[in-house]
């Protein structure tokens, strides 16, 4: 007898976006629906989880709500998620889980949770569950002050961990690139042309996300329950600065003057001029940015660049194969597996050390651009310098 797969919706977004506000609609309208509730709360009392119970829209013998308070199930509580959703799956007695994940949850590994196979626990969701609808719940009132936002989460209050850096805005990104549906809320407090410019920058950060518009959380439920749009492939390579690396794009149309364009270049940057150009020339205009690139001074560092709105952060990404030499390349299952196509895209000076970085901004003047980054490469006297073993100064080192 083939297994029913409980279909799951899981509510994403910050505090006070509406997702409470969401489930709560979702929990008057759900017609003969019988659903499951998980509601996970950062703090020791679980408020969303007792508005819920106050509410009195689920029935007691039929319905299930389960509280997962003083943790994160994207990490602290991800275990007791695989759990709790394992149990819930196996009664077989539920039409739908609806999960509503804390404010300052990363969709990315909620979503793994169901598409790979739990070593510690042993507990493969994929045969009891399917991840049906990832939403994200965004405030459109407050949406330009959070993009712009260099704020860390502690500066809110929302991170007990005081290892936890990340900044809101890296955050609010990573709830719209990774969503299978977009709901913008609140559009009753902001101007017409503030939503328009809000939906084009948002389809530029998530061009695959269907958005959808609301007031007080309230929309068809159709819409973010039983769609069968979520897809984990799909969804990790959805994300609009991937799209534009891998050219999946059509004519190119500016809503609102917002655009992207891709640097490449194989030429190392110049650590000093980069730096400077990151900390006090890199244009304002800019909404996000993506991608690898190197500098001379670490020939063998492949490092990441990630910017959205106010925050912008390098770190390490991993080691260019072409700072390896051929015997030990071998040593290695992805070189072997990847050979044809690293070896196809080889560059006679700089093996496969690349700069490929994808911009998305507001009336992007792409020419300045990148003249302007052209400007922060090795020049060919420099070139020759670097070839001749000459060491740059690396203000990098500050932050990696």
């Amino acid at each position: 007898m083939e297994t029913k797969l409980l279909p799951v919706t899981v509510l994403s977004g910050f505090l006070g976006s509406g997702k409470t506000t969401l489930l709560n609609h979702i929990l008057h309208n759900k017609e003969n629906l019988k659903v499951a509730l998980i509601v996970n709360d950062m703090s020791e009392l679980n408020i969303d989880a007792q508005t819920v119970k106050n509410e009195g829209l689920l029935s007691q013998t039929q319905e299930r709500l389960v509280e997962m308070s003083n943790g994160c199930i994207c990490c602290t509580l991800r275990e007791d998620l695989i759990t709790e959703v394992e149990k819930l799956a196996k009664e077989n007695r539920f039409d739908y889980l609806i999960i509503e994940s804390s404010g300052i949850s990363e969709p990315i590994p909620i979503a793994q949770t169901f598409n790979y196979k739990d070593e510690a626990s042993g507990i493969d969701l994929g045969r009891f569950s399917r991840l049906d609808t990832m939403v994200t719940v965004v405030d459109c009132f407050n949406f330009k002050k959070d993009f712009g936002s260099g704020e860390q989460l502690h500066d809110r209050g929302w991170a007990d961990d005081e290892n936890d850096k990340r900044t809101i805005v890296n955050l609010l990104t990573d709830q719209i690139e990774f969503a299978s549906v977009i709901i913008l809320n609140k559009t009753d407090l902001i101007t017409e042309e503030d939503l328009k410019l809000l939906k084009a920058v948002i389809r530029r950060l998530n061009p695959s996300a269907r958005q959808i518009e609301s007031v007080h959380s309230k929309v068809p439920l159709h819409k973010i329950l039983n769609t069968g749009l979520f897809n984990f492939e799909e969804a990790s390579q959805g994300a609009g600065w991937i799209r534009e690396l891998n050219a999946v794009h059509g004519p190119e149309t500016e809503e609102y003057g917002i655009s992207s364009m891709v640097f490449r270049s194989p030429r190392p940057f110049h650590p000093l001029r980069l730096w400077d150009y990151l900390n006090v020339g890199f244009p304002n205009n800019i909404l996000r940015t993506k991608g690898l690139f190197w500098i001379a001074s670490m020939p063998d560092n492949a490092l990441n660049f990630s910017q959205a709105g106010g925050s912008l952060k390098v770190d390490h990404a991993g080691s260019w194969w072409a700072g390896m030499t051929p015997a030990e390349r071998l040593d290695y299952t992805d070189y072997l597996d990847n050979r044809i196509e690293i070896e196809s895209k080889w560059d006679a000076a700089f093996g496969d050390r690349l700069n490929e970085l994808v911009f998305i901004g507001q009336d992007l003047n792409k020419d300045l651009l990148r003249e302007e980054l052209s400007g922060c490469l090795l020049n060919p006297k420099e070139l020759i310098c670097y070839w001749q073993g000459e060491q740059f100064d690396n203000p990098f080192e500050r932050v990696l």
